[in-house]
C-alpha cells in the first residue's frame, strides 16, 4: 500500500503596520522564510508553505488551509514582532502539533555599523530584522491559555547544527508518527496463555497511534501454504542460503518446510496491507495450522528486515515499539532478559523466534531446534546477536488506561552469548547492569522491548510529545 508523505505546515509571522514604514523589510524577511524551507525539504516530506501572515484575516484563512491540507506538524517560523492574534487562529483551526522556530538572522547584530547608519528609521528597519525572540513569550503565553502543547527551537538561521539537528529530529518524529498513524499492524493467533503483562487494550494502541489492527486467522496462513509452488520454494530456500548461515545440521526438509511458510508470509502481507505482525498459536490437534506456525521463524526474520517486524508471543505492544524503532531506521528486534553477568556488569537479552538480521553483528545463524522452549512444534531458527555499537530500547508500557514510551540507550558488546539457537546480546548500560534492571522494572513494562542501533531516545521524546503521552528515560 503506497504512503502518502509526511505534510509539513510552514509559516511566517511579521505585522503588516511595518511594511510601509520600513522599506525592504517585508522581503528580507521572506527571503528568511525561504531559507527555512529549503532547509525543510527532503525526500518523502511534502512542504505546506502558506508565507508570511502578517494580519488576522490571513492567519484565518491560514487555518483553514492548513486543515484542507491534512498537515501532521507545523513550524511556525518567527521572523519578527508579531501580534499574537495572527498566530492563534492558524494553529488553534489546524490541530495538530507546532514547534515555534525563534532564529536570529545571525550571531549578532552588527553593533558599530548599526549605529553608524545615523537614520533612526532605517535603523529600527534593520532592529527589526532581528528581533525574532521578541513576540515569543506573547505566543507562548496565547498557547498555554488557550491549551494548545507547542515546543521551541531557538537558535541561528544559518550555520547551527545543534539548531538544525533539532529541527531535523522533529521531522523525522513527525514522520514515524505519521507511519504509525497509517499502519496496519496484522494479528494472528491469540495471547499466550497465562502471560498476562502482554494482554493489551488494543482500542488503546489505535486511539493514541493510529493505524489498524487487521485480525488473521492461522487457518488463512495454512490456506496459503498449499498454494506455494516447488520452484517457489527452491527459490526461497536459495534465499535462505544467501541472507543467513545455515548451519550444515540443518534438515534440507525443514529449510524447505521453512520456504514454504515463508512464500504464503509474503502473500499474506501483501494481500492484507501489512506493514507489522505480533503472532502467537498453541495448536489443539490441527496438522495444517502447526506446521505453518513451527516454521515460521525464518519467514518472520526476513519480514522484520524487510521492515514489517513480526513479533512473537502475541505481544502487540512490542510489536508497536518494533514499528517505532524500524521507522527510525534503527531496526528493533524482539528481546527480553536472559540473564545477568556480573562478571562484566552487562546485561544478556534476545529472544527465542525472528529476530531484525538487518542489525546482526555478521551473519544470522540458522540451527535446527528439537523444541521450542514452550511452544508448539519443532524446526528452525535463528541465532544473532544485535550489532555491537549504541543501541537504544524502547518499550511501549500501558498502565492505569494510558501508554507511555520506555527507552534506555547503552551498547551492544563482543563477548560470550549463549548458543542455543535465539537472538542474544549483551548490553552493558552507563548506570550499570543492577541499576539499569531496577530503574527499568520500576516503571512496570511488559518483559518484551525492542532494541536497535544508534541512540535515538531524543528522537523517542519527540515522538511521545507529538503523540500527547509520557516518554521516560532510564538512560
Amino acid at each position: 500500500m503506497q504512503q502518502a508523505p509526511v505534510r509539513i505546515g510552514l509559516f511566517g509571522i511579521g505585522l503588516d503596520a511595518y511594511w510601509p514604514q520600513f522599506s525592504g523589510l517585508k522581503e528580507r524577511l521572506e527571503g528568511y522564510l525561504a531559507e527555512v524551507h529549503g532547509k525543510l525539504a527532503r525526500s518523502g516530506v511534502e512542504i505546506v508553505d502558506l508565507g508570511l501572515i502578517d494580519n488576522p484575516v490571513k492567519a484565518m484563512e491560514a487555518g483553514h488551509r492548513f486543515r484542507r491540507e491534512d498537515v501532521d506538524l507545523i513550524f511556525l517560523h518567527v521572523t519578527t514582532y508579531a501580534l499574537s492574534s495572527t498566530v492563534l487562529p492558524v494553529v488553534r483551526r489546524a490541530k495538530v502539533p507546532v514547534i515555534i522556530l525563534n532564529l536570529s538572522p545571525e550571531q549578532a547584530i552588527d553593533y558599530p555599523a548599526f549605529n553608524r547608519m545615523g537614520n533612526r528609521t532605517a535603523m529600527t528597519g534593520e532592529w527589526l530584522a532581528h528581533c525574532s525572540a521578541c513576540p515569543v513569550p506573547e505566543i507562548a503565553n496565547v498557547f498555554k491559555r488557550a491549551g494548545i502543547p507547542f515546543e521551541q527551537v531557538t537558535g541561528m538561521l544559518g550555520e547551527d547544527p545543534e539548531c538544525w539537528n533539532e529541527v531535523d529530529e522533529w521531522i523525522e518524529a513527525a514522520r514515524v508518527a505519521h507511519i504509525m498513524e497509517h499502519n496496519r499492524l496484522g494479528l494472528m493467533g491469540h495471547y499466550y496463555n497465562g502471560m498476562l503483562d502482554i494482554y493489551s487494550d488494543t482500542t488503546l494502541q489505535c486511539a493514541v497511534f493510529g493505524g489498524h489492527l487487521e485480525i488473521l486467522e492461522v487457518d488463512e496462513l495454512a490456506a496459503l501454504r498449499d498454494e506455494v509452488s516447488d520452484d517457489e520454494i527452491a527459490s526461497r530456500v536459495a534465499e535462505f542460503h544467501e541472507v543467513f548461515e545455515v548451519q550444515p545440521d540443518c534438515p534440507h526438509a525443514e529449510l524447505q518446510r521453512a520456504a514454504r511458510t515463508s512464500v504464503a508470509l509474503d502473500r499474506l502481507v501483501s494481500e492484507r496491507g501489512l506493514g507489522s505482525l505480533a503472532y502467537y498459536y498453541m495448536g489443539s490437534g490441527n496438522p495444517a495450522n502447526e506446521d505453518a506456525i513451527s516454521s515460521i521463524i525464518l519467514g518472520n526474520s526476513l519480514l522484520t528486515a524487510r521492515g514489517v517486524p513480526v513479533a512473537g508471543e502475541y505481544e502487540v505492544k512490542n510489536a508497536q515499539a518494533m514499528k517505532i524503532m524500524d521507522s527510525f531506521g534503527a531496526g528493533g528486534s524482539f528481546t527480553e532478559y536472559y540473564a545477568l553477568d556480573w562478571k562484566d556488569d552487562v546485561v544478556l537479552m534476545g529472544h527465542d523466534g525472528p529476530g531484525h538480521i538487518a542489525i546482526a553483528e555478521g551473519r544470522t545463524k540458522v540451527r535446527p531446534l528439537d523444541v521450542y522452549h514452550g511452544k508448539v512444534g519443532r524446526g528452525l531458527s535463528v541465532e544473532m546477536s544485535v550489532k555491537n555499537g549504541p543501541v537504544t530500547l524502547l518499550s511501549v508500557v500501558e498502565s492505569g488506561g494510558s501508554l507511555m514510551l520506555l527507552y534506555a540507550e547503552g551498547e551492544s558488546v563482543p563477548g560470550p552469548v549463549l548458543e542455543i539457537g535465539n537472538t542474544n546480546s549483551r548490553y552493558r548500560f552507563p548506570i550499570g547492569a543492577r541499576r539499569f534492571v531496577n530503574d527499568w522494572n520500576s516503571h512496570g513494562p511488559a518483559h518484551h522491548c525492542a532494541v536497535g542501533v544508534g541512540h535515538i531516545g531524543s528522537k523517542i521524546g519527540k515522538l511521545a510529545r507529538l503523540l500527547g503521552v509520557e516518554a521516560v528515560r532510564v538512560c
